[in-house]
Protein backbone atom coordinates (compact mmCIF):
# COMPACT_ATOMS: atom_id res chain seq x y z
CA UNK A 1 0.00 0.00 0.00
CA UNK A 2 3.09 2.52 0.38
CA UNK A 3 3.79 2.96 -3.45
CA UNK A 4 0.04 2.32 -4.24
CA UNK A 5 -0.25 5.26 -6.51
CA UNK A 6 3.24 4.32 -8.28
CA UNK A 7 1.76 0.68 -8.78
CA UNK A 8 -1.85 2.05 -10.34
CA UNK A 9 0.30 4.05 -12.51
CA UNK A 10 3.17 1.66 -13.73
CA UNK A 11 0.04 -1.36 -14.26
CA UNK A 12 -2.13 1.06 -16.40
CA UNK A 13 0.53 3.22 -17.84
CA UNK A 14 3.09 0.23 -18.55
CA UNK A 15 1.30 -2.99 -17.61
CA UNK A 16 -1.57 -2.73 -19.72
CA UNK A 17 -1.34 -1.59 -23.61
CA UNK A 18 -5.00 -2.51 -24.36
CA UNK A 19 -8.20 -3.56 -23.05
CA UNK A 20 -7.70 -6.98 -24.01
CA UNK A 21 -4.52 -7.16 -21.52
CA UNK A 22 -6.34 -7.24 -18.46
CA UNK A 23 -6.51 -10.49 -16.35
CA UNK A 24 -10.01 -10.60 -15.22
CA UNK A 25 -13.44 -8.84 -16.46
CA UNK A 26 -13.65 -6.47 -13.38
CA UNK A 27 -12.77 -3.46 -15.23
CA UNK A 28 -15.15 -4.55 -18.11
CA UNK A 29 -18.65 -2.49 -19.25
CA UNK A 30 -20.87 -5.77 -19.11
CA UNK A 31 -24.00 -3.96 -20.77
CA UNK A 32 -23.88 -2.79 -23.93
CA UNK A 33 -24.34 0.96 -24.40
CA UNK A 34 -27.62 2.73 -25.24
CA UNK A 35 -27.85 4.21 -28.78
CA UNK A 36 -27.10 7.68 -28.61
CA UNK A 37 -24.04 6.27 -26.42
CA UNK A 38 -23.22 4.40 -29.38
CA UNK A 39 -23.33 6.86 -31.56
CA UNK A 40 -21.06 9.16 -30.14
CA UNK A 41 -18.26 6.42 -29.49
CA UNK A 42 -18.39 5.71 -33.37
CA UNK A 43 -16.80 8.96 -33.44
CA UNK A 44 -13.83 8.40 -30.83
CA UNK A 45 -10.70 7.37 -31.93
CA UNK A 46 -9.34 3.27 -32.01
CA UNK A 47 -6.39 4.06 -30.02
CA UNK A 48 -8.38 6.36 -27.18
CA UNK A 49 -11.16 3.05 -27.23
CA UNK A 50 -8.57 0.57 -27.14
CA UNK A 51 -7.54 1.83 -23.60
CA UNK A 52 -10.51 1.80 -21.83
CA UNK A 53 -10.99 -0.10 -18.87
CA UNK A 54 -13.97 1.14 -17.36
CA UNK A 55 -16.92 -1.20 -15.57
CA UNK A 56 -19.85 1.07 -16.40
CA UNK A 57 -21.92 3.45 -18.32
CA UNK A 58 -21.32 6.27 -16.61
CA UNK A 59 -23.04 9.19 -18.83
CA UNK A 60 -26.48 10.03 -17.68
CA UNK A 61 -29.28 11.25 -19.76
CA UNK A 62 -29.56 15.28 -20.42
CA UNK A 63 -26.27 16.79 -20.32
CA UNK A 64 -26.42 19.17 -22.88
CA UNK A 65 -24.70 22.20 -21.81
CA UNK A 66 -22.89 20.66 -18.94
CA UNK A 67 -19.53 21.41 -17.16
CA UNK A 68 -18.56 17.57 -16.52
CA UNK A 69 -15.48 16.39 -14.34
CA UNK A 70 -14.23 12.80 -15.12
CA UNK A 71 -12.17 11.45 -12.23
CA UNK A 72 -9.90 9.04 -13.62
CA UNK A 73 -10.03 9.81 -17.22
CA UNK A 74 -7.58 7.61 -18.81
CA UNK A 75 -7.37 7.58 -22.39
CA UNK A 76 -10.10 9.83 -22.62
CA UNK A 77 -13.09 7.86 -23.87
CA UNK A 78 -15.81 8.73 -21.58
CA UNK A 79 -14.82 12.37 -21.73
CA UNK A 80 -14.88 12.52 -25.81
CA UNK A 81 -18.15 10.78 -25.37
CA UNK A 82 -19.36 13.25 -23.07
CA UNK A 83 -17.98 16.28 -24.94
CA UNK A 84 -20.36 15.47 -28.26
CA UNK A 85 -22.97 15.10 -25.72
CA UNK A 86 -22.65 18.19 -23.47
CA UNK A 87 -22.25 20.47 -27.96
CA UNK A 88 -20.05 23.10 -27.71
CA UNK A 89 -21.48 24.98 -25.41
CA UNK A 90 -20.71 22.43 -22.93
CA UNK A 91 -17.25 21.47 -21.37
CA UNK A 92 -15.43 18.19 -19.84
CA UNK A 93 -12.76 18.10 -18.21
CA UNK A 94 -10.71 15.05 -17.35
CA UNK A 95 -8.44 14.16 -14.58
CA UNK A 96 -5.47 11.42 -14.52
CA UNK A 97 -2.48 10.89 -12.75
CA UNK A 98 -0.96 8.25 -15.65
CA UNK A 99 1.49 9.82 -17.78
CA UNK A 100 0.96 7.41 -21.20
CA UNK A 101 -3.17 7.32 -20.62
CA UNK A 102 -2.76 11.36 -20.29
CA UNK A 103 -0.76 11.31 -23.84
CA UNK A 104 -3.39 9.41 -25.34
CA UNK A 105 -6.03 11.46 -24.51
CA UNK A 106 -4.09 14.99 -25.48
CA UNK A 107 -2.96 13.42 -28.75
CA UNK A 108 -6.39 13.23 -29.77
CA UNK A 109 -8.04 16.82 -28.70
CA UNK A 110 -7.79 18.21 -32.29
CA UNK A 111 -8.98 14.98 -34.15
CA UNK A 112 -11.99 15.17 -31.91
CA UNK A 113 -12.88 18.28 -32.21
CA UNK A 114 -12.66 18.20 -36.23
CA UNK A 115 -14.77 14.94 -35.90
CA UNK A 116 -17.50 16.83 -33.54
CA UNK A 117 -17.82 20.07 -35.84
CA UNK A 118 -16.82 22.12 -32.78
CA UNK A 119 -14.81 25.54 -34.10
CA UNK A 120 -12.91 24.84 -30.33
CA UNK A 121 -12.02 21.80 -28.31
CA UNK A 122 -14.65 21.61 -25.58
CA UNK A 123 -12.57 18.66 -23.60
CA UNK A 124 -9.54 19.14 -21.63
CA UNK A 125 -7.53 16.63 -19.58
CA UNK A 126 -5.26 17.68 -16.56
CA UNK A 127 -2.44 15.47 -14.60
CA UNK A 128 -3.50 14.91 -11.14
CA UNK A 129 -4.45 12.57 -8.66
CA UNK A 130 -8.13 12.39 -7.78
CA UNK A 131 -7.13 12.04 -3.70
CA UNK A 132 -5.91 15.34 -4.09
CA UNK A 133 -8.50 17.31 -6.51
CA UNK A 134 -8.46 19.96 -3.74
CA UNK A 135 -4.97 20.67 -4.75
CA UNK A 136 -5.65 20.79 -9.07
CA UNK A 137 -6.98 24.58 -9.04
CA UNK A 138 -10.41 23.12 -9.34
CA UNK A 139 -12.98 26.02 -8.27
CA UNK A 140 -15.70 24.70 -6.19
CA UNK A 141 -18.83 24.59 -6.91
CA UNK A 142 -17.96 24.78 -10.79
CA UNK A 143 -19.37 21.64 -12.25
CA UNK A 144 -22.62 20.10 -13.17
CA UNK A 145 -21.69 16.36 -12.99
CA UNK A 146 -18.65 14.13 -12.01
CA UNK A 147 -18.17 11.14 -13.76
CA UNK A 148 -15.74 7.88 -13.03
CA UNK A 149 -15.46 4.70 -14.24
CA UNK A 150 -13.92 2.01 -12.53
CA UNK A 151 -11.22 4.46 -10.84
CA UNK A 152 -12.40 5.41 -7.06
CA UNK A 153 -11.82 1.84 -5.90
CA UNK A 154 -7.76 2.29 -6.93
CA UNK A 155 -7.66 5.22 -4.71
CA UNK A 156 -6.40 4.83 -0.98
CA UNK A 157 -8.36 7.10 0.61
CA UNK A 158 -12.09 6.93 -0.90
CA UNK A 159 -13.40 9.10 1.52
CA UNK A 160 -11.46 12.04 0.54
CA UNK A 161 -12.27 11.66 -3.35
CA UNK A 162 -16.00 11.98 -2.40
CA UNK A 163 -15.40 14.55 0.13
CA UNK A 164 -13.90 17.04 -2.61
CA UNK A 165 -16.19 15.85 -5.01
CA UNK A 166 -19.40 17.58 -3.24
CA UNK A 167 -17.30 20.27 -2.88
CA UNK A 168 -16.54 20.77 -6.37
CA UNK A 169 -20.31 19.97 -7.51
CA UNK A 170 -22.72 23.26 -7.96
CA UNK A 171 -26.13 22.91 -5.90
CA UNK A 172 -28.21 20.27 -7.81
CA UNK A 173 -25.14 18.61 -9.69
CA UNK A 174 -24.31 15.22 -9.30
CA UNK A 175 -21.98 11.95 -9.17
CA UNK A 176 -22.75 9.30 -11.94
CA UNK A 177 -20.14 6.93 -11.70
CA UNK A 178 -19.57 3.07 -12.19
CA UNK A 179 -17.33 1.15 -9.71
CA UNK A 180 -16.73 -2.41 -8.12
CA UNK A 181 -18.14 -3.47 -4.64
CA UNK A 182 -17.48 -6.32 -2.76
CA UNK A 183 -19.79 -8.57 0.01
CA UNK A 184 -17.42 -7.76 2.34
CA UNK A 185 -14.44 -6.37 3.49
CA UNK A 186 -11.60 -7.28 1.64
CA UNK A 187 -8.83 -8.91 3.63
CA UNK A 188 -5.44 -6.86 4.09
CA UNK A 189 -3.44 -9.80 2.43
CA UNK A 190 -5.48 -9.04 -0.83
CA UNK A 191 -4.99 -5.52 -0.80
CA UNK A 192 -1.45 -5.63 -0.83
CA UNK A 193 -1.85 -7.82 -4.24
CA UNK A 194 -0.68 -5.15 -7.07
CA UNK A 195 -2.45 -7.34 -9.61
CA UNK A 196 -5.83 -7.91 -8.03
CA UNK A 197 -5.39 -3.60 -6.90
CA UNK A 198 -4.59 -2.74 -10.41
CA UNK A 199 -7.48 -5.33 -11.74
CA UNK A 200 -9.95 -3.49 -9.56
CA UNK A 201 -10.67 -5.95 -7.12
CA UNK A 202 -9.11 -5.81 -4.02
CA UNK A 203 -9.89 -1.81 -3.77
CA UNK A 204 -13.18 -2.55 -4.12
CA UNK A 205 -15.10 -0.77 -0.99
CA UNK A 206 -17.20 -3.06 1.36
CA UNK A 207 -20.68 -1.85 -0.03
CA UNK A 208 -22.21 -0.29 3.32
CA UNK A 209 -18.73 1.10 4.39
CA UNK A 210 -19.01 2.73 0.75
CA UNK A 211 -22.75 4.24 1.50
CA UNK A 212 -21.62 5.59 5.02
CA UNK A 213 -18.85 7.23 3.23
CA UNK A 214 -21.18 8.94 0.38
CA UNK A 215 -23.36 9.73 3.38
CA UNK A 216 -19.97 11.53 5.34
CA UNK A 217 -19.39 13.27 2.56
CA UNK A 218 -22.96 14.72 2.25
CA UNK A 219 -24.65 12.71 -0.63
CA UNK A 220 -27.75 11.71 1.29
CA UNK A 221 -29.64 8.49 -0.05
CA UNK A 222 -27.62 7.13 -3.25
CA UNK A 223 -29.49 5.71 -5.70
CA UNK A 224 -28.28 2.40 -7.71
CA UNK A 225 -28.89 2.62 -11.29
CA UNK A 226 -27.38 -0.42 -12.37
CA UNK A 227 -25.29 -3.19 -10.92
CA UNK A 228 -24.18 -6.70 -11.87
CA UNK A 229 -22.43 -9.71 -10.20
CA UNK A 230 -18.54 -9.85 -11.49
CA UNK A 231 -16.92 -13.29 -12.72
CA UNK A 232 -13.39 -12.88 -12.58
CA UNK A 233 -12.87 -15.89 -15.05
CA UNK A 234 -9.39 -16.67 -13.96
CA UNK A 235 -8.38 -19.50 -12.05
CA UNK A 236 -5.37 -18.29 -10.64
CA UNK A 237 -7.02 -15.34 -9.06
CA UNK A 238 -10.31 -16.76 -8.33
CA UNK A 239 -8.36 -18.80 -5.69
CA UNK A 240 -6.94 -16.20 -3.88
CA UNK A 241 -10.59 -14.14 -3.82
CA UNK A 242 -11.87 -17.22 -2.48
CA UNK A 243 -15.47 -16.71 -1.86
CA UNK A 244 -15.94 -13.08 -1.58
CA UNK A 245 -18.57 -11.63 -4.50
CA UNK A 246 -18.32 -8.41 -6.07
CA UNK A 247 -19.93 -6.37 -7.95
CA UNK A 248 -20.30 -3.71 -11.01
CA UNK A 249 -22.60 -0.67 -9.34
CA UNK A 250 -23.87 2.51 -11.28
CA UNK A 251 -24.77 4.78 -8.64
CA UNK A 252 -25.91 8.59 -9.07
CA UNK A 253 -25.10 11.00 -5.52
CA UNK A 254 -26.88 14.23 -5.65
CA UNK A 255 -25.91 17.45 -3.76
CA UNK A 256 -28.96 18.79 -2.99
CA UNK A 257 -29.96 20.49 0.51
CA UNK A 258 -33.10 18.79 2.75
CA UNK A 259 -32.59 15.44 1.71
CA UNK A 260 -33.18 12.92 4.35
CA UNK A 261 -31.76 9.84 5.09
CA UNK A 262 -35.08 7.76 4.84
CA UNK A 263 -37.61 7.82 1.96
CA UNK A 264 -40.10 10.06 3.92
CA UNK A 265 -43.81 10.86 2.55
CA UNK A 266 -45.15 13.76 2.49
CA UNK A 267 -48.07 13.26 -0.59
CA UNK A 268 -46.63 14.15 -3.51
CA UNK A 269 -46.58 13.04 -7.29
CA UNK A 270 -44.35 13.85 -10.68
CA UNK A 271 -45.74 13.06 -14.02
CA UNK A 272 -42.85 13.04 -16.63
CA UNK A 273 -43.68 15.48 -19.61
CA UNK A 274 -41.07 14.03 -22.06
CA UNK A 275 -38.25 15.99 -23.59
CA UNK A 276 -35.33 14.55 -22.50
CA UNK A 277 -33.28 13.47 -25.86
CA UNK A 278 -32.42 9.82 -24.80
CA UNK A 279 -35.70 9.18 -23.60
CA UNK A 280 -38.90 11.17 -24.59
CA UNK A 281 -41.21 8.30 -23.77
CA UNK A 282 -39.87 7.59 -20.30
CA UNK A 283 -37.26 8.53 -17.94
CA UNK A 284 -35.51 5.96 -15.42
CA UNK A 285 -34.35 7.72 -12.52
CA UNK A 286 -32.47 4.83 -10.84
CA UNK A 287 -33.45 0.64 -10.27
CA UNK A 288 -36.79 1.69 -8.79
CA UNK A 289 -38.00 4.66 -9.91
CA UNK A 290 -39.24 4.57 -13.41
CA UNK A 291 -41.47 7.10 -15.31
CA UNK A 292 -43.67 6.52 -17.88
CA UNK A 293 -44.18 9.71 -19.88
CA UNK A 294 -47.91 11.71 -18.88
CA UNK A 295 -48.58 9.29 -16.03
CA UNK A 296 -48.47 11.02 -12.63
CA UNK A 297 -47.13 8.64 -9.91
CA UNK A 298 -46.60 9.17 -6.62
CA UNK A 299 -43.34 9.73 -5.02
CA UNK A 300 -41.48 10.44 -1.66
CA UNK A 301 -39.50 13.59 -0.23
CA UNK A 302 -36.06 12.50 -1.63
CA UNK A 303 -37.40 11.90 -5.20
CA UNK A 304 -38.89 14.80 -5.90
CA UNK A 305 -36.00 16.35 -4.46
CA UNK A 306 -34.08 14.86 -7.14
CA UNK A 307 -36.34 16.02 -9.76
CA UNK A 308 -37.14 19.27 -8.86
CA UNK A 309 -34.04 20.65 -7.44
CA UNK A 310 -31.99 19.63 -10.78
CA UNK A 311 -31.95 19.98 -14.51
CA UNK A 312 -34.67 17.74 -14.45
CA UNK A 313 -36.90 20.18 -13.54
CA UNK A 314 -38.18 21.23 -16.57
CA UNK A 315 -39.10 17.61 -17.75
CA UNK A 316 -41.51 17.18 -15.21
CA UNK A 317 -45.33 18.35 -13.42
CA UNK A 318 -45.04 18.02 -9.53
CA UNK A 319 -48.00 18.72 -7.29
CA UNK A 320 -48.40 18.86 -3.74
CA UNK A 321 -46.44 20.45 -0.72
CA UNK A 322 -44.43 19.84 2.17
CA UNK A 323 -47.32 21.02 4.41
CA UNK A 324 -48.39 17.39 5.50
CA UNK A 325 -45.72 14.37 6.95
CA UNK A 326 -47.23 10.67 6.70
CA UNK A 327 -44.44 8.41 7.75
CA UNK A 328 -41.89 6.56 5.94
CA UNK A 329 -42.63 6.32 2.26
CA UNK A 330 -44.88 2.95 1.45
CA UNK A 331 -42.29 0.01 0.53
CA UNK A 332 -38.85 2.03 1.66
CA UNK A 333 -38.12 0.22 4.57
CA UNK A 334 -37.58 1.92 7.89
CA UNK A 335 -40.30 0.33 9.96
CA UNK A 336 -41.63 1.51 13.02
CA UNK A 337 -39.17 -0.21 15.46
CA UNK A 338 -41.66 -0.60 18.25
CA UNK A 339 -44.00 -3.17 19.55
CA UNK A 340 -47.61 -2.31 18.83
CA UNK A 341 -49.64 -3.55 21.35
CA UNK A 342 -53.05 -2.95 22.54
CA UNK A 343 -52.25 -4.20 26.03
CA UNK A 344 -53.00 -1.61 28.78
CA UNK A 345 -51.48 -3.36 32.11
CA UNK A 346 -50.31 -0.54 34.29
CA UNK A 347 -46.93 -2.77 35.22
CA UNK A 348 -44.13 -1.26 34.23
CA UNK A 349 -45.99 1.57 33.05
CA UNK A 350 -43.50 4.06 34.95
CA UNK A 351 -41.96 6.35 31.99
Amino acid sequence: MENLHQDVADYYGQELQKSEDLKTNACCTLAPPPVHIREALSLVADEVQAKYYGCGLTIPSAIEGLRILDLGSGSGRDCYIAGKLVGENGHVVGVDMTDEQLKVANDYVEYHREKFGYKKSNVEFIKGNIEKLDELNLEKGSFDLIISNCVINLAADKDKVLKDAFELLKPGGEMFFSDVYADRRVPRALQEDKVLWGECLSGAMYWNDFLNAAKGAGFTDPRVVEDKPITVENADLETLIGDIKFYSVTYRLWKIDGLESDCEDYGQAVAYKGGIPEGDLAFELDDHHYFPKGKIMTVCGNTYNMLHETRFKKYFDFYGTWDTHYGIFEGCGGNIPFTESSSTSAEGSCC
